[in-house]
């Protein structure tokens, strides 16, 4: 006999672990595709060969998220079909197909192509991908604010999301480096063309699984065929630059992205050429990752007690003081020295895990709070462009850090055997983009980002939430 579904007053399915998993899957799907950028610097520049030429290349494409996102997020909006299940849905769906491909066509192993050709492999590639990325993980940001209105049931669904970034992050972070790097630590590009095949077939999978299991319970109301305003992208802009949440959400975003992508490619040449063994590389980054792993399931419970934002600014206190540990090198590569490494990786870890928890529902927040203010939701647009800006982020500080790397001694050609001097600058490098990082989050989260526990209650309120705020319940 087939179990009941329970449904609550609106006769929606109970909000409950399903709709937390299905939510994770959402997340692991983007970055089965996503976590294999942070490879993208490496097979660029040591497989491929273009160095300088590859920061100036990632500049550009920017031009393109410049475009790509604010329009999506305002054609997401602007959609008035009626789907059999839900646009934002409907738009993952489509979006999941194409990153199949559009992952693979960013590591297409052509390094004896001149130049000119390789450069338009890269810009077309990551065009294709950039276009399929956003269509799914628009939409699906925006999921959050219409899965419940509660701001638990927000603060689970956000946790949850971090567990499947965790996940999708450990896979390439762990695995990956075995298979893609030789024995003298370098990086054999056609094995990373493969993987990103799997990885977006993988991503598919996850994807589909949320599909069939979200439940959403916030309607939107869509009446065909009426008349309506036109859309108006500077206004929209506007709107979204007088939302203090959803600007302070994003600056500390930008930070976050500076810290995990910008350095990316330092850390890398790091285990290459500093610590001299590059397989180690994804353990120890994922042993960095207990302190979110043990967070997570005290994320409710904690936003219940303190609020976000005053947990998510604590956070960004504990970042700060591990960048300023990884300062602290010791001569000639000790055994001590990566002790210091591993320990400062952690509690920095701890920091980004607390915001993390907690960031996806504070930008569901920042969509009550534009409607608060305004009188419209905007969803899609208030997620796009903050999606525009940290992509802007991982586009444009990977860029200026590997400009600064190329004029503290990298070469890519030399591949993993940089000179000593070479790797100890990164060691520096990585310690103040880290630090620049927890900086910048600490600015949004604690300075910029207004809504913190009294004003968020006096918010849901006047909306007509349904929110228990001092009630501290279980994860799921």
């Amino acid at each position: 006999m087939k179990k009941q579904v329970k449904l609550d007053a609106k006769g929606y399915r109970k909000f409950g672990m399903r709709d937390c998993l299905a939510y994770a899957a959402g997340d692991l799907g983007c970055n089965m595709s996503f976590a294999l950028k942070s490879t993208m610097s490496i097979f660029w520049t040591q497989f491929m060969g273009m160095d300088l030429w590859y920061a100036l290349l990632l500049i550009v494409v920017q031009v393109w998220d410049a475009i790509n996102d604010p329009l999506i997020g305002s054609i997401v909006d602007a959609d008035r079909h009626q789907y059999k299940r839900n646009k934002f849905l409907t738009y993952i769906w489509a979006g999941s197909i194409g990153l199949i491909i559009g992952g693979a066509c960013c590591f297409l192993p052509f390094p004896n192509a001149p130049v000119w050709a390789k450069a338009i492999i890269f810009i077309a590639g990551y065009v294709v991908w950039d276009a399929f990325y956003t269509v799914a993980n628009v939409p699906y940001g925006s999921l959050l604010s219409l899965i419940s209105n509660d701001v638990k049931d927000r603060a689970s669904l956000s946790a949850w999301r971090s567990i499947g970034s965790i996940f999708g992050n450990m896979l390439p972070m762990v695995i990956l480096p075995f298979i893609m790097y030789d024995e003298n630590n370098n990086l054999i590009g056609e094995r990373v063309f493969i993987a990103a095949l799997i990885m977006g077939a993988l991503g598919f999978l996850c994807f589909q699984f949320m599909i069939r299991n979200t439940e959403i319970r916030v309607e939107t109301n869509v009446t065909l065929n009426e008349e309506q305003p036109k859309f108006n992208v500077f206004k929209a802009f506007g709107n979204f630059m007088k939302n203090r949440p959803a600007v302070g959400a994003t600056v500390a975003a930008m930070g976050m992205f500076i810290g995990m992508q910008g350095a990316a490619t330092a850390v890398t040449v790091i285990f290459q050429s500093y610590f001299k063994n590059v397989q180690i590389s994804g353990i120890v980054q994922l042993f960095a990752m207990i302190p979110i792993v043990v967070f997570t399931p005290l994320a409710r419970k904690c936003v219940a007690k303190f609020g976000k934002k005053e947990l998510a600014t604590f956070g960004s206190i504990c970042s700060i003081v591990a960048g300023l540990g990884l300062f602290v090198v010791m001569p000639d590569n000790t055994g001590l020295d990566l002790i210091i490494y591993i320990v400062c990786q952690l509690i920095f870890s701890l920091g980004l895990g607390i915001y993390s928890t907690v960031s996806w529902a504070m930008m569901g927040d920042a969509i009550d709070y534009n409607e608060w203010k305004t009188g419209t939701r905007e969803e899609g647009t208030v997620y796009s462009l903050h999606s525009f800006f940290r992509k802007l982020a991982q586009g444009i500080g990977p860029s200026l850090v590997l400009i600064v790397m190329v004029s503290l001694g990298y070469v890519g050609a030399d591949e993993g055997n940089q000179a000593w001097n070479v790797a100890v600058n990164m060691r520096y490098l990585v310690a103040g983009t880290y630090l620049f990082s927890a900086i910048l989050q600490f600015i949004g989260l604690g300075l910029v980002y207004n809504l913190d526990k009294k004003t968020l209650a006096k918010m849901n309120s006047e909306l007509g939430r349904d929110v228990e705020a001092e009630e501290t319940v279980d994860l799921a």
